[in-house]
C-alpha cells in the first residue's frame, strides 16, 4: 500500500483539479484560485503543518484558533476510536450517555461561579444561536415576555447563523442576508488606540446602559461580549469594563453572555477569559479549543439561575441539535482537558505569553506596525499608514496590503497567520498553546522582512 504521502504526491493534480471543480470554501474568494493553487493542508505534527509538497508552515493561528493542544496528537484522537466500540451515536434528546454525562460534569467542575448547566452543541454559532434562544425563553418563562433584543459590541462577530449574525457587528458580513432577525443592538468596543479625543474609556462600559435605556429596558433580554474581541484586531477590556457591565446587566434584569468560542479554554492563560478578567457571567459560549478541533463540538455553560425556569412542571428549552453532545466528541474532549491539566498547558500560556508580547512588540520599530495587542496567546499587529496620525489605509490601500502581498507572502514563506481588516487592517496570530520561544522567534523572523517589505511598498510614513 502506498504511503500517504506517496498517494497524494501522484494525485495531487487530480486534488487540485477535484477541489477546483468541487470543494466550495468558507468565507474564501473562490475566484482566488482560477490562476492559483488551493492550498492542501495534508499532515500536521505540533505547532507544524504540512502541505500537498511536504512544505512545512508554523501554524501562528492554531487553525482559527482552535488546535490549541497542538496537531498530530494520536492520543487525543483515538479517544474518539475507543468510544466509538462502545457507542458511536446517540442523541441527547431525552436520554443521556456516559461521555457527555461526565464532559458536562467536567466543564461544570471548570467554569467559574454557578455555571454548573452545560446545553452541547456542534460548533460556535450553534452556541451562541442557542444562548440567544435561551435567553429569550428565559425572560418569557419569568415574566419578561418583551425581552428579546441583545446588545453587542460595533465590528464584534458572534457567528454566522442568522442570530448570531444579529448580534454580530461587522456591516459586510450582515448586508448580504438583510432582513435578519430583528433585535440587534451595538455599542462601541473596546478599541482604546483610535479613541477619539476627550473620550474616557469608562464611556465604553456605560454606552451599554445607555443603550439599554435607548431600546427600553423591558426589551432588551441579553448583553453578549468576547473576554478580547477577535474582529478588528484582539481589543482587550480596560480596567473596570467587565466588572461595570456586570452591574448594568443586573440593573437592568439583562443576562450577561460571555462569548469564548475562541478565548475558552487556555487562549488567555486560564480556562475561561472570564476569569481572566475577572467577572461572572450568566453563560459562556464556546467550541473550538473544547476538543482542540479533533472533533466538531462546542457548548452553552448557563448559571442555576438560568437553569431554574426550566427544571419545573412541563417546561423545557425547546431546541436542540442532532449531533450536540455527540459520545465520540465528548470522548475526545474528554482526553483534550486530560492532556491540558496533565502537561500543563495553560502553565506554559503563563509562563511564555510575556515573551510572545516582547517579540511582536519589537516589530514595533517598523513604521508600518502602530500597535501590537491582546493577551496571553492571542495577538494582533495594527497597521498604519502614519504612526504620528494613527492614520490607516484605504480600502482600496488594505486590498493591495493585504490580499494583494501579505496573505501571500507569509504563506510562501511559511508561516499561517491571519491578515484582516474588519475594522482597521491587522495582522493576527494565535499560535497552539504549546507553543514556545522557539516558535516566537520564527514567527518574528518571518513577520520583521514581510512587513518591512509592505511598508516600502506602500510608501509608509515613520
Amino acid at each position: 500500500m502506498a504511503s500517504t504521502e506517496t498517494a497524494i504526491g501522484t494525485e495531487k493534480g487530480t486534488l487540485q483539479e477535484l477541489a477546483r471543480r468541487h470543494l466550495w470554501m468558507h468565507f474564501t474568494r473562490m475566484s482566488a484560485y482560477q490562476d492559483h493553487d488551493v492550498p492542501i493542508i495534508v499532515r500536521g505534527d505540533g505547532c507544524y503543518v504540512y502541505d500537498e509538497h511536504g512544505k512545512r508552515y508554523l501554524d501562528g493561528l492554531s487553525a482559527l484558533f482552535c488546535v490549541n493542544i497542538g496537531h498530530g496528537r494520536l492520543d487525543i484522537a483515538q479517544a474518539g476510536a475507543d468510544q466509538a466500540r462502545d457507542l458511536g451515536f446517540f442523541i441527547n434528546w431525552s436520554y443521556a450517555h456516559p461521555p457527555a454525562i461526565e464532559l458536562a460534569a467536567r466543564v461544570a467542575s471548570l467554569a467559574p461561579g454557578d455555571l454548573n448547566r452545560v446545553f452541547f452543541t456542534s460548533g460556535g454559532s450553534e452556541s451562541v444561536e442557542s444562548a440567544l434562544k435561551l435567553a429569550r425563553q428565559y425572560h418569557g418563562l419569568t415574566g419578561s415576555p418583551n425581552k428579546y433584543k441583545v446588545i453587542a459590541r460595533e465590528i464584534a462577530y458572534h457567528g454566522s447563523s442568522f442570530g448570531a449574525l444579529t448580534a454580530t457587528g461587522i456591516t459586510s458580513l450582515r448586508e448580504p442576508f438583510e432582513p435578519l432577525m430583528p433585535g440587534g443592538c451595538h455599542v462601541p468596543n473596546t478599541n482604546t488606540y483610535h479613541l477619539p479625543e476627550g473620550f474616557d474609556v469608562s464611556e465604553l462600559a456605560e454606552a451599554i446602559a445607555q443603550r439599554i435605556e435607548f431600546e427600553g429596558p423591558d426589551t432588551v433580554a441579553a448583553v453578549i461580549l468576547e473576554p478580547v474581541q477577535n474582529a478588528g484586531g484582539c481589543f482587550t477590556p480596560p480596567d473596570g469594563y467587565f466588572e461595570r457591565v456586570r452591574e448594568i446587566c443586573d440593573d437592568y434584569n439583562v443576562l450577561l453572555i460571555s462569548d469564548e468560542v475562541i478565548c475558552a479554554f487556555g487562549r488567555l492563560g486560564e480556562w475561561f477569559g472570564a476569569e481572566r478578567y475577572g467577572y461572572q457571567p450568566d453563560m459562556i459560549t464556546t467550541a473550538k479549543a473544547l476538543t482542540s478541533a479533533y472533533a466538531p463540538m462546542g457548548a452553552v455553560i448557563a448559571s442555576d439561575r438560568v437553569a431554574e425556569p426550566f427544571l419545573t412542571g412541563t417546561h423545557s428549552f425547546t431546541h436542540g441539535f442532532t449531533f450536540g453532545g455527540h459520545p465520540m466528541s465528548s470522548a475526545i474532549a474528554l482526553a483534550n482537558l486530560d492532556a491540558f491539566e496533565r502537561e500543563g498547558v495553560l502553565e506554559n500560556v503563563r509562563a511564555n505569553e510575556d515573551a510572545l508580547r516582547s517579540t511582536l512588540e519589537s516589530l514595533k520599530e517598523l513604521p508600518i506596525v502602530g500597535d501590537v495587542r491582546g493577551a496571553g496567546y492571542f495577538y494582533a499587529l495594527e497597521l498604519v499608514r502614519d504612526k504620528a496620525t494613527k492614520a490607516s489605509f484605504t480600502d482600496e490601500e488594505s486590498e493591495t496590503l493585504l490580499r494583494g502581498y501579505l496573505s501571500g507572502e507569509l504563506y510562501r514563506r511559511g508561516l499561517i497567520c491571519r491578515a484582516d481588516d474588519r475594522g482597521d487592517p491587522v495582522i493576527q496570530l494565535s499560535p497552539p498553546l504549546i507553543a514556545g520561544p522557539e516558535q516566537f522567534e520564527e514567527i518574528e523572523s518571518i513577520l520583521r522582512p514581510v512587513l518591512a517589505e509592505a511598508g516600502e511598498r506602500m510608501h509608509v510614513n515613520g
